[in-house]
């Protein structure tokens, strides 16, 4: 497909010439004004395919000085296990941890929020029954990593010490110790992984452009009758992460 927005042409073109070795991992770049005349472009189109590299981790600013080629961003792995969900406290945490990395998120909670059409299917509830939905930002050294927007049914966790996720003695555990410690025993998930575009709410959230390629999964928590106790969107950028399966093999029937 033809890049027609001009400062994408722009930024095809830069990124080309860096990876080719035009300018080496440290050198400074020309100002924008050259390249905006190099190309035939305003400055300001210039200025947006730099930052677009800039969002890449193939450039980045000094504030005083200019704009400068970085080391290449890794791609790292993120693992999906269900032996993280075994550990006391957070999955994310643990995943980060293996990383090298101190994982954090922030969050807000609201209750008696309906259900929609699409949320009740999930959770096996009927539109319009009360959740409390979160939405969650994960970072990890304080850099964005993922977001996440969670349903609970309220008819579950209503009543108890773990109606707010982040409140009471369970504040900032995961979900499968939080429901454990109302009786509610968590012993299977469902993930579905979907390729996506960033909206602009997460692109300005994760650091990254609109339209850039994301892994949606869709998460559902199940207990062991087999009911559906939570549901989530989580939303990775893929520039940054790349998802894996941690899948066990019964070994006791050979």
């Amino acid at each position: 497909m033809p890049r027609d927005t001009p400062y994408l042409q722009v930024a095809d073109a830069l990124r080309a010439r860096v990876q080719a070795g035009e300018w080496a991992v440290g050198d400074k770049l020309p100002s924008r004004a050259r390249f905006a005349e190099e190309y035939g472009v305003g400055q300001s189109v210039a200025q947006r395919a730099m930052e677009r590299l800039i969002i890449e981790g193939i450039l980045e600013g000094r504030a005083g000085s200019g704009t400068y080629v970085r080391k290449a961003r890794e791609r790292r792995r993120m693992v999906r296990s269900r032996h993280r969900e075994q550990r006391n406290g957070s999955p994310f945490r643990a995943n980060m941890r293996d990383q090298g990395a101190a994982g954090v998120w922030e969050c807000n909670s609201a209750a008696r929020v309906p259900a929609t059409e699409d949320i009740a299917e999930r959770l096996a509830i009927e539109p319009g029954d009360l959740c409390v939905v979160t939405d969650y930002e994960f970072l990890a050294d304080g850099q964005p990593v993922q977001l996440a927007k969670s349903w609970e049914p309220m008819a579950i966790t209503g009543g108890t010490p773990v109606l707010l996720p982040e409140m009471g003695p369970k504040g900032k555990a995961g979900v499968v110790e939080r429901m454990s410690s109302i009786g509610v025993h968590i012993v299977t998930a469902l993930e579905v992984p979907r390729p996506a575009r960033a909206t602009r709410e997460h692109a300005n959230l994760l650091g990254i452009s609109v339209g850039d390629l994301v892994t949606q999964l869709e998460r559902t928590y199940y207990d062991s009758e087999g009911r559906p106790v939570e549901t989530a969107d989580i939303i990775v950028p893929d520039i940054r992460w790349e998802i894996a399966y941690e899948i066990d093999v019964d070994r006791s029937r050979f």
